[in-house]
């Protein structure tokens, strides 16, 4: 007969740490969460120092006490969020996903238990909390910090020991909190050494280190006396005051010899700055973007025990990403049995304002992520992972499968998803839901002839903005923002050509959202609400965005045939379809949730309404202007009062809004 676990459990710990005490209360938490009162004694949990590999732990029953060895407070950490996993049943990301608990009085340990970890697959491993604008305009119970304590207490839990705490301001703001929780603190590629932006301390000077090199030293050596009693992986580097090349202000530098040299020599600098610090520091620099392509033309040299970080392109794929129209695809990985130390900077959550995915998850297949990373881990690449996670709540199932390759170096797709399902909606009817979850990447309309072409939400609505602009700027050409997916020497050609693509994603998503209608009836109540806040909700503004880029098209087209009447209506048109997958995301925002979506502002489907809304403006100044009342008149008089125009018009001009609703009532009868 073993122990048992109970609310009177109590936990004893010879770590001092604040990281450690932060997990005690955590599973502390836990345990209220899952166990009800009772007067039954339980089971000692005690923490202790043993002899054990770095990061890794022991789990072991001992008469009435589970005990808890490891050498760090970061193997201890995990053992605690292990017990709490394995025996409480908490996942890693029951705070995102909403995990519904139903309390025992007591929970037993088997006789003679033992848990003995292994050591991570990958060495530094963590999340970067990037486009963060979701999570930085939310509060939970009033408090602003919250939403963050529960990213850094997912990634813990995950096995992550690595950071970047958020961007710019939030970077420094957090970094404090994310120290304490027990993480390695690592830099934004744009933000080397964790300092301040040179544009913010000096918005009056020019960005150039031949210029202002000592205020540019005097900044990083701040931002590492800031940071030198936190653990932190220093980040190395020199690009512009944006996510740019330097030389984009500092047109002095304008070869590759030339940047790669002032790179070279500025990371060599920091290196030493680092070091005189803390001989034994971590060092890191971003292989990314100009950077990775100076670095393989040869004008690169770092010091040897930098960690060299190749990045995807935002899809997942690991080659230089696109910007703009100029997409080379560079492979971006080190070379087998490359010399030195080397890790990936790896998205779930990408913005580009072109096809990413933001609010939605990646378009790419499980498959897919596996191989990439797979491959990394084949070239050595696996020294330092950092992923993107973004606001965490839409990527939670890819964040969480990367998590497990990350501690074991593999996860089959299927068996993961379906256990992923299992675990967050029980056991019923998990294969139905695993399918609407793997038919959404099935569902991702293709773009382009590479395997990782495939749209995300800002395909079906940075695209539309970008055609919209470019028909009342100059119709007679093509959009040069666009030709980097509909390279066509006329406007009319790319619309044609964008419209197909617009139809077949409507046809995909209509026929998961279909699938998604069915398989949430046949569930539970309380496991509905969770499948519509997840998979259902991303299927949703999939196909409302699909719908609204393809009735923007129709648009556009009759603009060009100047049927502005008709132009107006599919503009409309549009306009509903965006207001509709905005009020889906907003409907999600219940309980805790409540404002979580407001500040949506990167993809921003609202701004994709009120676009289309111009447009319709557009269109009835062009058809019916300047006195707009033909078009009124049209759809609301009779007959004989169409015929007698004594008074231009008896009635208020409608707003577009009533126009449309009007003409939209006569024609869809």
């Amino acid at each position: 007969m073993g122990r048992e676990l109970t609310i009177n459990t109590e936990i004893i710990t010879e770590f001092e740490d604040d990281s450690v005490c932060y997990a005690v209360a955590a599973l502390q938490r836990d345990m209220r969460n899952a166990l009800s009162d009772t007067d039954r004694p339980g089971v000692r949990i005690r923490l202790e120092h043993g002899r054990i590999p770095e990061e890794c732990f022991e789990i072991k029953l001992s008469g009435d006490e589970l005990q808890i060895r490891a050498s760090s407070p970061l193997g201890i950490i995990y053992g605690v969020y292990k017990i709490s996993r394995e025996f409480l049943g908490v996942q890693n990301f029951w705070f995102w996903m909403d995990q519904k608990f139903i309390p025992q009085e007591s929970i037993e340990i088997p006789e003679n238990y033992i848990f003995v970890s292994k050591p991570f697959r990958v060495r530094f491993r963590g999340w970067f909390v990037n486009d963060e604008v979701l999570i930085s305009d939310w509060s939970v119970d009033r408090d602003k910090k919250k939403p963050w304590e529960m990213v850094f207490e997912a990634l813990m839990r995950c096995g992550g020991n690595l950071v970047i705490p958020g961007t710019d301001k939030n970077s420094v703001r957090y970094r404090k909190t994310a120290s304490d929780m027990g993480l390695f603190i690592t830099h934004h590629h744009a933000e080397p050494l964790g300092a301040e932006m040179f544009a913010r301390v000096y918005p009056g000077l020019k960005a150039s280190y031949a210029e202002n090199g000592k205020l540019f030293r005097e900044l990083w050596k701040k931002g590492i006396e800031e940071q030198k009693d936190l653990k932190v992986v220093w980040n190395l580097g020199f690009r512009g005051q944006g996510d740019c090349p330097f030389w984009a202000e500092d047109t002095k530098y304008d070869t590759d010899e030339t940047r790669g040299e002032l790179i070279s020599s500025l990371i060599r600098l920091q290196y030493q700055m680092v070091k005189e610090q803390n001989p034994k520091a971590v060092c890191c620099t971003n292989l990314y973007g100009e950077t990775m392509e100076l670095y393989q033309k040869g004008f690169l040299r770092l010091p040897e025990d930098v960690i060299l970080i190749w990045a995807d392109n935002g899809y997942g794929k690991m080659v230089s990403r696109r910007q703009d129209n100029h997409n080379p695809r560079v492979p971006s990985l080190p070379k087998k049995n490359a010399y030195g130390h080397h890790g990936i900077y790896y998205h779930v959550s990408f913005y580009d304002l072109q096809a990413a995915a933001h609010i939605t998850m990646l378009p790419n297949s499980f498959e897919f992520v596996r191989n990439e990373l797979a491959e990394a881990l084949r070239r050595g690449a696996d020294d330092y992972w950092i992923i993107n996670c973004s606001n965490v709540k839409p990527h939670v199932l890819y964040l969480d499968y990367i998590a497990d390759i990350w501690k074991n170096g593999d996860a089959d797709p299927d068996r993961w998803v379906s256990g992923f399902i299992c675990s967050y909606f029980g056991k019923k009817y998990t294969e139905e839901i695993a399918e609407c979850f793997r038919n959404f990447a099935r569902s991702s309309i293709r773009y382009g002839e590479n395997e990782d072409d495939h749209a995300g939400e800002q395909f079906f609505n940075h695209v539309p903005r970008i055609l919209i602009t470019q028909f009342m700027k100059d119709p007679e050409s093509s959009a040069e923002e666009f030709l980097w997916a509909a390279n066509f020497n006329s406007f009319d050609k790319q619309i044609e050509w964008y419209l197909q693509l617009c139809r077949e994603g409507c046809n995909r998503y209509e026929k998961l959202l279909s699938q998604c209608k069915e398989t949430v009836l046949k569930l539970p109540k309380e496991s509905q609400r969770l499948f519509e806040d997840t998979i259902m909700l991303q299927t949703e503004l999939m196909y409302h965005c699909c719908c609204g880029a393809m009735y923007i098209c129709r648009s556009l087209i009759c603009g060009l045939n100047k049927d502005w009447l008709t132009a107006f209506y599919f503009a409309g048109k549009a306009r509903d379809e965006y207001l509709t997958a905005n009020a889906s995301m907003r409907k999600r925002e219940h309980g805790k949730w409540h404002n979580f979506y407001r500040n949506e502002c990167l993809t921003d489907i609202k701004q994709s309404a009120w676009m289309s809304e111009s447009l319709m403006g557009y269109f009835r100044i062009l058809g019916d202007g300047p006195h707009c009342w033909r078009w009124q008149r049209k759809f609301m008089d009779s007959e004989e009062d169409k015929r007698v125009s004594l008074i231009l018009n008896m009635k208020n001009h409608l707003t577009h809004d009533k126009l449309f609703e009007l003409i939209k009532e006569k024609w869809e009868e």
